[in-house]
């Protein structure tokens, strides 16, 4: 067995190293000097490591270590990023990683560099010479904010595996489906002029108020017409989230701005999304004189759905003693999923803490974790054509 800091530590390490994301400049951070720990965890154990920064971010990077050689196999995967914290609000500081009854603290500890640590601690029970397929241990960049991580992976191809399973904080209930989100914004612009005659103008807000009653009857088809059991809600859903228009109320407006949110289920692929949402807008005012433009607020994140017959669905369902299910948050399966891999969502931490102060991780899962991913590596790598 291949010696490393024991997972606690690992975990203390990683939450040690700031890597926030978001989409405030002066708040965002590179999640590189993590990257950089991994892989010097990682290279002694074997492990080819590899550094891909994003076009566009340069200074942020994925990372890919793999363990033995070819295609297939498994991916281990997690984001390395964290979401901003409320400075003050916590009971400890969110980057020393404080053991505090039976839990770990620390920003990152469940959402999610409390899986990578443990899915790396699962690693080094392998040598490369053991390996059919090979073990690749995946963290991503900038999942909190754009998936621009995810994305760039995508563009490239790889990596190339059959099965992978990401380490979002599920209670350690095997995830096999989640929704997609989709976030617009619709400009209504009109022509302003005085409130004491309105015919000198051209009302935006009124102009969105139709927008919005027509994206109200959308939403009343999507959910007719789209279902899926497995979800606890179990149709698409359109949340109708900021309005912005006009400066007084003795002005006719000349804008409005309405920026919208569709989570939508799998099977329902963004690009067809978004042309309903076009069309539906542009239907609304067709008959005036409004100016209308629909934009994306980011370029989606698809939705997932992994067979329940496949192969890793029925591992971790078997190693777990859960049937799988799904959730109403986007991770990065989707991406995963168009590569080719059959994607499970499957971590130790609670999604009801994550995102918060005093964000923690249960060290009664940490040990478990650690054996499941073992398991995992031994089915899919050390003996992947064994019968299941």
């Amino acid at each position: 067995m291949n010696r490393l800091p024991s997972p606690i530590a690992m975990m203390q390490s990683l939450i040690a190293l700031p890597s926030i994301s978001s989409a405030q400049a002066a708040l965002d951070q590179s999640n590189r000097a993590v990257a950089e720990q991994l892989a010097n965890w990682l290279e002694p154990l074997g492990f080819c490591c590899e550094l891909v920064p994003l076009p566009r971010q340069p200074d942020k990077c994925n990372l890919v270590a793999t363990l033995g050689r070819g295609d297939g196999g498994l991916v281990l995967a997690g984001h390395l990023d964290t979401v901003p914290y409320d400075e003050g609000a916590w009971s400890s500081d969110p980057f020393t990683g404080t053991v505090r009854g039976d839990r770990l603290y620390g920003l990152g500890s469940t959402d999610m560099k409390g899986f990578i640590a443990l899915a790396a601690a699962a690693a080094a029970r392998f040598r490369a010479d053991q390996l059919q397929e090979p073990l690749i241990l995946l963290g991503t960049a900038d999942e909190e904010t754009g998936m621009e991580g995810a994305q760039r992976l995508l563009e490239l191809g790889r990596p190339r595996a059959r099965h992978a399973v990401i380490g979002e904080p599920t209670g350690m209930r095997p995830i096999r489906a989640h929704k997609g989100i989709l976030m617009e914004s619709i400009r209504i612009s009109g022509k302003a002029g005085h409130s004491s005659n309105p015919a000198l103008g051209l009302n935006a807000i009124e102009g969105m108020g139709r927008v919005i009653t027509a994206l109200q009857a959308l939403q009343a088809e999507l959910r007719a017409t789209h279902n899926d059991p497995l979800f606890a809600v179990n149709h698409p859903t359109l949340n109708i989230g900021h309005v912005c228009g006009g400066d007084a109320p003795n002005r006719i407006p000349a804008l409005c701005e309405l920026h919208i949110d569709l989570r939508f289920l799998p099977g329902m692929p963004i690009d067809d999304l978004r042309q309903q949402i076009h069309r539906c807008v542009h239907a609304a005012v067709a008959d005036t004189a409004y100016g209308v433009e629909v934009r994306p607020l980011f370029d989606g994140t698809p939705a997932h759905g992994c067979e329940a017959t496949a192969a890793i669905c029925r591992a971790v369902e078997q190693m777990t003693g859960t049937p799988a299910g799904a959730v109403d948050f986007a991770t990065e399966a989707g991406y995963f999923g168009a590569m080719g891999m059959d994607t499970m969502i499957l971590g130790p931490g609670d999604i009801d803490c994550a995102h918060q102060p005093d964000e923690s991780l249960r060290l009664d899962r940490v040990d478990p974790t650690i054996d499941l991913l073992a398991g995992l590596i031994d089915r899919f790598c050390v003996r992947p054509h064994a019968q299941s």
